[in-house]
């Protein structure tokens, strides 16, 4: 079966009469042209709606970092590095690649940089890792942010007990379908749009560029991205009270989703990623680290904007959160929410820092966050211990063992049929490169990072909703 992919099948599909066509075109029909022919643009859709996905591809990295220099630009070497990495701490380092511990070597290099650590589920990225946390000095890092600015998780814990989900799965099915929409460039039109008082922020006024998104982002408030972006139920269990939530030990149905900005955010970071270079020329090794200078005009627009962007995607998450528990009839016994790809004014060693937490979760004292692990894997509500040494962080997820390429090529849809069967878990969407084979152990990572985190609860899967990955089922 031969995929036999022409310049027309890309272009249709979103790609441009450049040279990513022409790599694009040469790496379809010598690399996949024994694959189904709709998998194969399926794929390569996927590439180009989310190219930093693929960055640790070792099929797609070439044509994906293409994509993001196209994209973005880059500049003469000009500032140096410091000769020597700055010391960091390592969280699970036996699990983590060497690729992302390389690129953290490199931000520790940048004159700016203060501090740094890298969190059990660190896999490569682009410019910082993600698991990367870095503190620098009066400095902002668009890509030490990430292209997502403000992705998050939000738990609802329902007073519904995990009984009636059992006995009411159809119901949460049609609620879950009617109340989310996910993928890229979709979202609500005409009657269906939703307004939100984030909306209405001056932010959007502050200049030309940031005015011209407010269209795009009302379109997509309250729907989800690609990738691994989900909105789930599943059943949260407390072994014991929390008195902090005031939730008494049991076990209920809870509502769990996970995306961030949409296409707003990832704007605003192809855009100030751009100033960036023309304005902090590094060499090529930290290229895609160009920071802007906080007292700069272009600093303080992207700090600016990249706040509002989370607010945004806040915003989308409440949305799709607000409609579900009307939807139930139900009430929220608590919610929690906490975002990582952001930047923070935080206090290190007596000074003022800027904490780039690009996939990384806050975990000052006291500071709940949640933690997930796959669509088959439990995640953890946690709480915060303040490790200063981990810059008051944890990981923000189990992080990928495997990459997409090798995902959709080594693992079956029997394969992964079994696994959900396996699991009791309904999936809705997604595909192969989203398989829980995919991911690390989550228990792994958690064991890791006992120094970092309590845990509070337990969150089981049962019900997954991800972006269909537009390859037609067996």
């Amino acid at each position: 079966m031969e995929a036999v992919i022409n310049r027309t099948d890309l272009l249709y599909i979103g790609y441009k009469e450049t040279s990513i066509l022409g790599l694009a075109l040469q790496l379809a029909n010598s690399k996949y042209n024994d694959q189904p022919r709709e998998e194969v643009l399926a794929l390569f859709k996927k590439v180009i709606d989310y190219p930093e996905n693929f960055l640790d591809d070792e099929v797609f990295a070439q044509l994906a970092s293409a994509m993001m220099e196209e994209a973005n630009g880059s500049k003469e070497e000009i500032i140096a590095l410091k000769e020597t990495a700055d010391a960091y701490y390592v969280y699970g380092e036996a699990q983590i690649e060497q690729g992302a511990k390389a690129q953290m070597d490199v931000a520790m290099k940048l004159p700016v940089t203060v501090a740094g650590a890298l969190m059990p589920d660190a896999h490569q990225g682009y410019g910082l890792p993600i698991g990367g946390v870095l503190a620098t000095k009066n400095a902002i890092i668009p890509y030490g942010v990430g292209v997502d600015i403000g992705c998050r998780m939000a738990l609802s814990v329902y007073d519904i007990p995990e009984e009636h989900f059992v006995l009411n799965e159809a119901k949460y099915k049609r609620e879950l379908i009617a109340h989310t929409k996910f993928g890229a460039g979709h979202g609500y039109h005409g009657q269906y749009k939703t307004d939100h008082d984030v909306l209405d922020r001056k932010e959007f006024g502050i200049t030309p560029f940031i005015k011209n998104l407010h269209a795009k982002a009302w379109s997509q408030l309250g729907t989800s991205g690609g990738g691994n972006h989900f909105v789930e139920f599943g059943i949260i269990e407390f072994e014991q009270k929390d008195e902090v939530l005031n939730i008494d030990k049991g076990r209920y149905v809870a509502l769990l989703t996970h995306s961030g900005s949409r296409g707003f955010g990832a704007t605003i970071a192809g855009h100030y990623t751009k100033l960036a270079k023309n304005i902090t020329k590094l060499p090529k090794e930290a290229a895609n680290l160009a920071y802007l200078d906080m007292n700069s005009q272009e600093g303080q627009e992207y700090w600016i904007a990249m706040n509002l962007a989370g607010d945004y995607a806040s915003a989308c998450h409440q949305v799709i959160h607000d409609k579900m528990k009307r939807a139930l009839g139900a009430e929220v016994l608590a919610k929690v929410e906490n975002h990582h790809n952001f930047a923070w004014k935080e206090i290190l060693n007596g000074e003022e820092v800027i904490v780039h937490r690009k996939g990384a979760t806050p975990a000052g004292k006291g500071v709940m966050g949640i933690i997930p692990g796959s669509m088959t894997a439990p995640g953890f509500l946690v709480r915060g211990k303040g490790e200063s040494d981990a810059i008051n962080s944890a990981s923000h997820g189990a992080g990928r063992q495997m990459s997409r390429t090798q995902a959709i090529k080594s693992i079956t849809k029997a394969d992964m049929r079994q696994v959900l069967k396996d699991h009791g878990v309904s999936l809705i969407g997604a595909g192969r490169d989203e398989a829980p084979m995919a991911y690390k152990d989550i228990n792994a990572v958690m064991a890791s990072q006992t120094d970092l985190v309590d845990v509070v609860a337990k969150f089981t899967p049962k019900m997954v909703r991800m972006a269909d990955d537009g390859s037609r089922e067996d």
